[in-house]
């Protein structure tokens, strides 16, 4: 009882913090008064709504989920995989460590500018997804895996545990809160620069390409609708992921 006493004000916490913030916002925007430089909540809302209805919006919704979602699976099968090898071996640590180290150092925009170059523009935004999920993915497993306790593995040692026995049931285990941690931080991530990536290589249908074309015609309330969509659906989808976890006891 106590606990879903808890909750729901933690619940209701967190819905006025959303008001209040939301009055911020509309108290600055009167002050403002110039819808081109801060549209108010209500001309946003309005936006919202006049894109809800178009059939192109469902479709660019549609479409962006995938290169996000493709592009993020990609990172976390490579980045689990790779990730357990480098952790386990010093050598391929040692290889692929300057290529995290490189593309952590690069600015996203290069990346998406090569990218045009090399595939198509439905294309770019999965492959930059990709990029930038891969080393949070990778570097967090790595993480896991040295910080497996010492004496557990000394003991398995001393009762000759095999190999493949030792990975089931030591690192793994000891290594999954980490791939919890690492795949809400890339999936947040991976929205940011999906989108990023669209509004520069433009696919037909895609959030990036509208939030671009609301910019050329200085439509505030449009970018700041479509930038609502963003934030409603990266925050669904981590909300989705941290729901299954707790419900596999990850």
């Amino acid at each position: 009882m106590k606990s879903f006493i808890t909750w729901k004000n933690n619940k209701t916490f967190k819905a006025w913090v959303i008001v209040f913030w939301t009055l911020v916002w509309g108290i600055v925007s009167l002050l403002i008064n110039k819808e081109i430089y801060l549209p108010s909540p209500i001309s946003t809302l309005k936006a919202f709504t006049q894109l809800i209805i178009v059939v192109e919006f469902w479709k660019s919704i549609f479409m962006s989920v995938f290169r996000v979602m493709f592009g993020f699976i990609i990172s976390c099968v490579l980045g689990i995989s790779i990730g357990i090898v480098c952790g386990l071996n010093r050598l391929f640590y040692e290889l692929f460590n300057p290529l995290i180290i490189s593309i952590k150092s690069t600015p996203v925009i290069s990346f998406i500018i090569i990218a045009l170059i090399w595939f198509e523009s439905d294309n770019v935004p999965i492959f930059i997804c990709f990029l930038m999920c891969f080393p949070v993915i990778w570097t967090n497993v790595v993480e896991g895996i040295r910080n497996v306790d010492n004496n557990l593995l000394e003991m398995a040692h001393v009762y000759n545990v095999k190999r493949y026995m030792i990975i089931k049931k030591i690192y793994i285990p000891s290594v999954i809160p980490y791939i919890s941690a690492a795949i809400t931080m890339a999936l947040g991530l991976g929205w940011k620069v999906t989108v990023a990536a669209e509004v520069l290589s433009s696919p037909k249908y895609s959030i990036g390409k509208h939030l671009y074309d609301a910019k050329v015609y200085l439509e505030a309330p449009a970018v700041f609708a479509w930038t609502g969509v963003i934030i409603i659906l990266s925050f669904g989808f981590e909300f989705l992921f941290k729901y299954i976890f707790k419900k596999l006891k990850l």
